[in-house]
């Protein structure tokens, strides 16, 4: 007695294939939200470290001058201000970095020539300081320029921070556009 075999023809069914091409897009899908988040991650670490830094400096600064740098109040454009006092012109006599023996680089980091965290954006006295995120971050006095209290100031000594990820902020307190800003611990 013969017996006859029917051999199915290779290859796979339009299910098996569709199921392998759901699972592939669901992986790459986690793959990518994955890699996001890691970004994200590491951009606020990085944002901590950076202010970590600048408030180390300011602390030094008012060692050296008595005081933290005084005026500036969380505008646009008062990252130049931390600027000047850290790295430009930090004894405020008018004299430039290079041009002043007696003058203190608090943060070496700033310079704009040597621009390796890509945190300065700008040339010679007129650079601002960048968060992980392209913005300015946000300096204000804990004084006026006159000697009295800030009064917008939540710190006495000063108030620095980063907007964060969605480089929105507000100057006067804690609302929907600060909650996931970056600030001094």
């Amino acid at each position: 007695m013969k017996t006859q075999f029917h051999s199915r023809r290779g290859g796979f069914t339009l299910i098996e294939m569709l199921a392998v091409i759901t699972i592939i897009v669901v992986l790459a899908g986690l793959v990518v939200g994955s890699i996001g988040f890691v970004n994200d991650k590491k951009a606020r670490s990085l944002a901590e470290v950076q202010i970590g830094l600048l408030a180390n400096a300011l602390e030094e600064y008012k060692v050296d001058n008595g005081e933290f740098p005084v005026g500036a109040n969380a505008m646009p454009g008062d990252s130049n201000y931390l600027y000047r006092a850290l790295y430009w012109d930090t004894d405020n006599d008018g004299q430039t970095v290079g041009a002043d023996d007696d003058q203190k680089i608090y943060v070496q980091e700033l310079d704009p020539k040597n621009n390796k965290q890509g945190w300065t954006q700008g040339e010679r006295a007129n650079v601002r300081i960048l968060d992980p995120w392209g913005k300015e971050y946000y300096f204000r006095s804990g004084k006026m320029s006159g000697g009295g209290n800030n009064p917008d100031a939540r710190n006495p000594d000063f108030d620095l921070w980063s907007a964060g990820p969605d480089g929105k902020t507000s100057t006067s307190g804690d609302t929907k556009d600060t909650k996931d800003d970056i600030k001094v611990k």
